[in-house]
């Protein structure tokens, strides 16, 4: 009996580490790029999102050997194929809303890095239009249906309406995953940066919001400052992000 035992335990011992591997392993989804939002079959409101952050952040997580599912958009710098990688592909916020609430469930934790727009195009129109208008809110019921706006007119007012925060819903969607964002202001003070970051992290009972300022990125420099409930930490590349990120996540309770 004791033989057998031992042996048992042998035999146990010898899958441990390959136990413990597998159970590591985390479920991560994450959201990169920047959404487009289409004026008409041409044109369109974007932003100057590239998607290299999301990028690295990805491969850094691939690496430790997590399972990674990639929101980005078809222009976004993209990892190379990997086995424990997928990728969905999204064009506008609303395209963005409709795959997370999908998806949002399966995953243990979200990095939303991706570039939102703010406002989606309703309507655009000559400035004539507008100025013999009684009551500027009849072209927010509009819709141009030419696949091409015409271009003849001088000036032209475009209507825009604001997109959903779609951070906002996502504990909606999962209360148990684990929330990192991103919040991105220009030219600020650090004080500022910081407390704008904290307030988002409260109002979206997020985890963890790293906050940057876009005059402190550049080709090989992006400071960020990790923004925890009673933690600040700061680093200055997107390797030491993505490093740091990795270093956060792991230490999560699942």
């Amino acid at each position: 009996t004791i033989f057998f035992s031992f042996t048992k335990f042998l035999s146990l011992s010898f899958y441990l580490p390959f136990i413990f591997v597998y159970n590591s392993a985390m479920k991560i989804l994450v959201t990169s790029g920047g959404t487009s939002e289409a004026i008409d079959n041409v044109r369109s409101i974007t932003n100057h999102s590239t998607g290299r952050l999301g990028k690295i952040i990805t491969e850094t997580l691939l690496a430790a050997g997590h399972e990674v599912c990639l929101i980005t958009t078809k222009r976004a710098l993209k990892p190379e194929a990997h086995p424990n990688l997928s990728i969905r592909e999204i064009n506008n916020t609303n395209d963005l809303l409709v795959v997370m609430q999908e998806l949002v469930k399966e995953y243990q934790v979200l990095i939303h890095s991706m570039a939102v727009s703010d406002y989606t195009p309703v309507y655009i129109t000559g400035l004539e239009e507008v100025q013999a208008s009684p009551n500027l809110e009849e072209f927010l019921s509009k819709q141009n249906h030419q696949a091409k706006i015409s271009s003849t007119d001088e000036v032209q007012v475009l209507f825009l309406k604001k997109t959903p925060k779609i951070i906002s819903l996502v504990k909606e969607w999962n209360p148990a995953i684990h929330l990192i964002g991103f919040k991105l202001l220009v030219d600020v003070n650090e004080e500022h940066l910081v407390d704008i970051a904290r307030k988002s992290l409260i109002k979206n009972q997020a985890d963890l919001i790293i906050a940057n300022d876009l005059t402190q990125i550049s080709a090989n420099q992006h400071r960020a400052i990790f923004v925890e409930k009673d933690q600040l930490q700061t680093v200055q590349t997107k390797e030491e992000i993505a490093e740091l990120l990795l270093e956060k996540i792991q230490a999560y309770d699942f």
